[in-house]
């Protein structure tokens, strides 16, 4: 009896340390797997929620906007560090042209179609899948998203507001030709402007493409009326407002913000036959440095708060079909987008034919 129950003792005993051992074991495992799949989850979402580095921008827009665009970038994207180049859309495609075997800006920010059209065929910039390309028309956008439009622009008649008033001003581009608007028509320097050379190779377009003798011999005609071609934008603003003339051609969007935003006299005169309307657009640089951060970038120009912001605060036309009209400003709702019927890929082709022949040919020379 005394054997059975000292085995019986010691058999009660080894149970009880197996089943420790095996409790303990589990208990580790279940807490090293916990441990470790809590560190990887904190680790995945804090590499995924802070992206960093640099993005260089090429831009054609208003500073202000720019300014206040990659400031509310940077609440959402603080590491990211934004450094961006201001210059007409021409001259932009001529930077980014120049640096295609090795990139310095990563997105270009405003430039014109028929300039983006010129890119795409140079292979400048970058064919991805932003999340809302389904939102846009196919006719605002790339077929491979290489470029992708952000606004519209409208081209219109500008006034000097302290003169003329929407009534006496000239209210098609043909009454721009009488000679009673002699030396009170100023122009921004053409070349540089992709503003301008949309403009002007508009009204080539109008007149025949397939015969553009009959579009310069119109802008000659537009030459002899115009009494200076400004250096930039500015001194075309300061002389308007000096008087030194009282019209020009020039983009709805800048023409509102100057009306609404500084103590500018300027309106607007939108033509009765209708106006060309430039789809204005972006593009992520081709083997850009930076190109993931440029694509956030996109995301956020995109996203349907940020389009609406944009139209209150700097009267910007959103090219998503998808945005709330209700919630657009009450200049939007009131415009009129009567347009030209333009195919914009013989634009794009013939645009540079065509401005080198005004410069060459036309620029002073119809005094």
């Amino acid at each position: 009896m005394k054997k059975w129950g000292l085995f019986s003792l010691l058999l009660v005993l080894l149970l009880g340390v197996l089943s420790a051992c095996g409790n303990s074991t589990d208990d580790s495992s279940t807490n090293k797997s916990e441990g470790s799949t809590e560190t990887e989850g904190t680790n995945e979402e804090a590499v995924e929620s802070k992206p960093s580095g640099k993005l260089v921008i090429y831009t054609g827009r208003d500073e202000g906007l720019v300014d206040g665009v990659i400031a509310k970038f940077n609440e959402r994207y603080p590491d990211i560090q934004v450094e961006y180049m201001t210059m007409g859309a021409q001259q932009i495609l001529e930077r980014v042209r120049g640096e295609k075997a090795n990139p310095q800006g990563d997105f270009w920010w405003g430039g014109t179609q028929s300039a983006m059209m010129v890119a795409t065929n140079e292979d400048l910039l970058l064919s991805w899948e932003p999340s809302f390309a389904t939102a846009l028309d196919p006719l605002h956008r790339d077929a491979k998203n290489r470029w992708i439009g952000e606004m519209l622009l409208p081209e219109v008649i500008m006034i000097n507001s302290d003169v003329l008033t929407k009534e006496e001003g000239p209210q098609d581009w043909d009454e721009l030709l009488d000679p009673k608007w002699k030396d009170d028509i100023l122009i921004r320097g053409v070349l540089a402007s992709g503003t301008m050379r949309t403009i002007y190779s508009s009204m080539i377009y109008r007149q025949g493409p397939s015969e553009p003798e009959k579009g310069y011999d119109w802008l000659l005609k537009l030459d002899a009326n115009t009494k200076e071609y400004t250096q930039d934008p500015n001194a075309l603003y300061l002389k308007l407002t000096r008087q030194e003339g009282t019209i020009s051609l020039w983009n709805l969007q800048d023409i509102l913000l100057k009306k609404y935003t500084t103590d500018y006299p300027f309106d607007y005169i939108y033509p009765a036959s209708g106006a060309p309307i430039l789809v204005d657009a972006v593009g992520v640089i081709n083997n850009a440095k930076n190109e993931e951060n440029a694509k956030l970038f996109v995301e956020f120009l995109f996203e349907k708060e940020i389009m609406t912001e944009l139209a209150h605060d700097y009267f910007q036309i959103p090219t998503r079909t998808d945005i709330d009209l209700s919630q657009m400003p009450d200049w939007y709702k009131e415009l009129d987008f009567k347009t030209f019927d333009i195919d914009w890929s013989v634009m794009s082709e013939k645009e540079a034919e065509w401005m080198e022949y005004w410069d060459t040919n036309i620029k002073g020379k119809g005094k």
